[in-house]
Parts: C-alpha cells; structure tokens; sequence
C-alpha cells in the first residue's frame, strides 16, 4: 500500500512535492486555504494542526486536522511535506514608524496592491526598496503626482538584459561562474560585483548604494527604475524619521514632504501555528532544519519542509529539487545521517560564520543555488558528472560547465532521467534567441570557433583536474 503524504500547500512548491510523490509512487493529499491551485486538491482548506501520533516513535505518522466549511476533521497521514514558504505573513513594522497613528492618508502592506489606479494623482511613499517596492514605485510614477522610494540599506538593480542583450540569469548562473567566485576571497568578489552592478549605472549617483556591501542583499531586478529615477518620477529618499497627519520626516538632513498614500514593501516573516514548537521551532527568522529541509531532532524523518530558503537562483527548480530528495527520504529510500550530526550542521549554518571566500549572505536561510543543488542531487545519484561527460561527451560537458544552468541539467542522470535532457542543454540558446530574432539577418562566421571550443575543453579538463 503506498504511503499517504499531507502536503500543506498548493505553491510552486507544494506543486513540485505532488508530481514528485506520484513519481515515487506515494499517494499525495494537498491541502490549500484559499481557492485557487492546489493536487488531489482540497480547495479552502485550512490545515489546524500537525502532530504526532501517540505510536510515531514506531510509526512516524501525523495527526492532520483541517477546517473546512466550518467543519473539522482529522486524517492519519504517514508523512507531512510543508509548503507554505518563506511569504506567509506580511511584515508591517507600524512600531518602527513614530506617528503612524496619526496619519490621514492611505497606507497598506504590498501584499494588499494590485493596480496603480489607487495612485492617480496622489503623493505616494514606498518604503522598502526591494523587488515589490522597485514594481511599486515604477508603476506607481505612471499615474502619481509624485512618487518617494524610502531605503535605509541601498540595493543593487540589475537588469534582466545582461552582456550582448542576453537573460541575465542565464549569463550570470553557470558552473564556471559559481566554481570561479566561490574560489576567490570574498573581498574580491565584493569589489567585482560592485563594479558588475555599477556597469549599468552609478548605484551612488541614484542613492542605491549598498550600505553594507560585504554581506549579499537579494538583487533588485528592475529595467525601468533608473530611468524613471533620472527623469524624477521617482525620487530616493532615506529612511523615514516621523509621520504625521498628512506629511513624513525623512531621516538624515530633516525633510519634511506631504505625502496621500504610504506603502508598506516592507517583506514577509514565516510561521507554521499548526505545528507545534517541539517539531519546527522558528526565532530570528530561522529555523532548525537539516539542509534547509528537515528537523534535526525528530525520531523519525517523516516530515519535510520544503521551499523555506533564499536561493541565489531560480525558486522553482530549487523547491523541485528538495522534494525530489525529500520523497526518496520519507520512502525509506534515501537515509539521513545521525541526529547529532543534523544538529551540527545545522546550528553551524546558523551562525552564518564567513568562510572568507565566494560570496557572503546576509541570512542564514539564503544559499548559493547551485553549490546547493548539486549537494542535494548528489544524495540521489542525480549530478552531473563532468569529468565522466569530458570523456563521453565533451561538448555537452562544455554546455553543462559554460552554458545556464537550468534544470535540464538536473535530469541527465539518477531518478527522474529524462532522455530529452541532452538536446533540452544543447539547443536552450537557440530557443532563447529565437523569441528576439523575428527579422532575418545573415552574419559572418567566426573563422577560430574550432580553436576556441579546443581552448574550452582544455580549459575544462584543467577545472575538473584541479577539483
């Protein structure tokens, strides 16, 4: 009989915990609160509790108690993968912001918008100079009388069009790249973004630069937001000193500006109330999970956590990635170390100590994407191996080195194979190309491209070598 797994949660995660389940042969349940996507799906369903049965010591399962048309009712699950993800809960630090009480206007968390209209003609404040309050803010320029962007740390804004026009995060996220910054001292990879990041433009001449630039912030990815900057549609502002009725005091030199509607970009903070703290215990926005995925202490691994990390890459392949190791893990497949071990890594990882190369995160939940990858395909037999691939196949292995690493990659080999992988990796910028090249042009050959995929495959051969 297959094993029933509760999975709470119908994102991006909770969707890759399903597929994966039925790839493994387990029977998923997926339980959502709101009425939009979800597996067998169980729309409007709000998940009480979680909890341990009196035998889990000998059996590992839960206790799933739900909500659902005013109506509990409570299912024995023999394992539990948590989806809810690191956007649960809007942070709206009013405490932080003297005065608030008094204001007249408008203000709102960013989770509550949903269309510029509410800004026409107003004075609008952002306040949190992240991804949402950049989108904000530009929009917000469009249709506002006048448009404030509050930040007390900076951010770094890149484009999504990289070198030569191309995707930013196909250029940025190879094997090259990540094995190149991760060997050099991270005072170096420091100064090396920073001048990565200031080649589009001077972050200091737009009041973006960094406050702090030896820990990594998430990227702001905006291609609008300079321009709306330099044309003063949107003007930059430090952190935001006092509110009264209808104006703010901005920091720094006083500035006083009178101000309709406040924003609140102000990010998110993660909870799970249907877990006890004995299973999952959360403080200082961390909490005790083995390689991000599962508690240290539990008797038997028969719950997973899978989405809560800030991965320097795509979230979806990431979160794919974790239940595929997951399920094999609550299958009996795959086997964890011992507790005592869990616990060490993992109260290591929270102190967040510098290892004085590569690049140096600012949280402990945030990790490189593909150093962490390829750690979790490793435990399923699904990474890559280059060196096998330099002797079999080179040009893929040049593909694979030099080329994106998308998540073809992560289906070359081990459960999972897809045998469209290979063509998938070999032609991904032929697809890419083709949606921007709609007129026809004839170009010249490059007369040393023989010499140069020779240099690439020394090149790598040297690499994987010195490995």
């Amino acid at each position: 009989m297959a094993k029933r797994v509760a999975i709470v949660g119908a994102g991006v995660s909770g969707l890759a915990s399903i597929k994966c389940c039925l790839e493994e042969g387990l029977e998923p349940t997926c339980f959502e609160r709101s009425d939009d996507l979800g597996g067998l799906w169980r729309f409007t369903t709000k998940v009480c509790s979680v909890t341990k049965r009196p035998d889990f010591t000998v059996t590992g399962q839960w206790d799933v108690v739900t909500l659902r048309e005013g109506r509990q009712e409570s299912t024995v699950f023999d394992a539990v993968m948590v989806c809810t993800g690191l956007l649960t809960h809007p942070n709206l630090p009013l405490d932080s912001f003297p005065g608030i009480n008094t204001f007249k206007g408008q203000y709102f968390h960013s989770r509550q918008y949903k269309h510029p209209d509410i800004f026409k003609d107003k004075r609008v404040l952002v306040i949190g100079a992240g991804n949402s309050g950049a989108d904000i803010a530009v929009e917000a320029s469009h249709v506002a009388k006048k448009v404030f962007l509050s930040t007390t740390g900076g951010a770094w804004v890149i484009s999504r069009v990289c070198d030569s026009g191309l995707p930013w995060d196909m250029v940025f996220t190879t094997r090259f790249q990540s094995m190149f910054r991760n060997s050099l001292p991270t005072a170096v990879v420091t100064w090396w973004m920073a001048r990565k990041m200031n080649s589009w433009f001077n972050h200091a001449n737009y009041g973006l630069v960094l406050k702090d630039r030896t820990q990594l912030k998430e990227y702001v990815i905006n291609d609008e937001l300079p321009g709306r900057i330099i044309t003063g549609r949107v003007l930059i502002k430090p952190s935001v000193k006092e509110v009264k009725e209808d104006s703010v005091i901005f920091s720094g030199p006083p500035e006083e500006q009178p101000i309709d509607i406040i924003v609140f970009a102000t990010g998110y903070t993660f909870a799970f109330p249907f877990l006890d703290e004995t299973v999952v215990k959360v403080e200082n926005d961390q909490a005790s999970l083995y390689k991000y995925i599962f508690p240290a202490h539990l008797e038997k691994p028969t719950l997973a956590v899978i989405g809560l990390i800030g991965s320097l890459g795509s979230m979806i392949p990431t979160g794919e990635t974790q239940a595929r190791w997951a399920v094999r893990v609550l299958k009996g497949v795959n086997n964890l170390p011992p507790r005592s071990v869990m616990r060490e890594e993992v109260n290591a990882r929270k102190e967040n100590k510098p290892t004085g190369f590569g690049l140096r995160y600012s949280k402990a939940l945030q990790s490189d994407y593909i150093p962490y990858i390829d750690e979790l395909l490793t435990y399923i037999d699904a990474k890559p191996n280059l060196f096998s691939l330099l002797l079999t196949d080179p040009r893929l292995a040049l593909a694979v080195f030099f080329g994106p690493c998308t998540p073809y990659q992560f289906r070359l080999t081990g459960p999972g194979k897809w045998k469209g992988a290979r063509n998938a990796i070999l032609t991904q910028w032929d697809r890419t190309i083709k949606a921007t090249k709609t007129r026809t042009v004839h170009e010249s050959p490059f007369p040393f491209a023989s010499l140069l995929t020779v240099f690439l495959v020394l090149l790598v051969a040297i690499f994987l070598f010195c490995l």
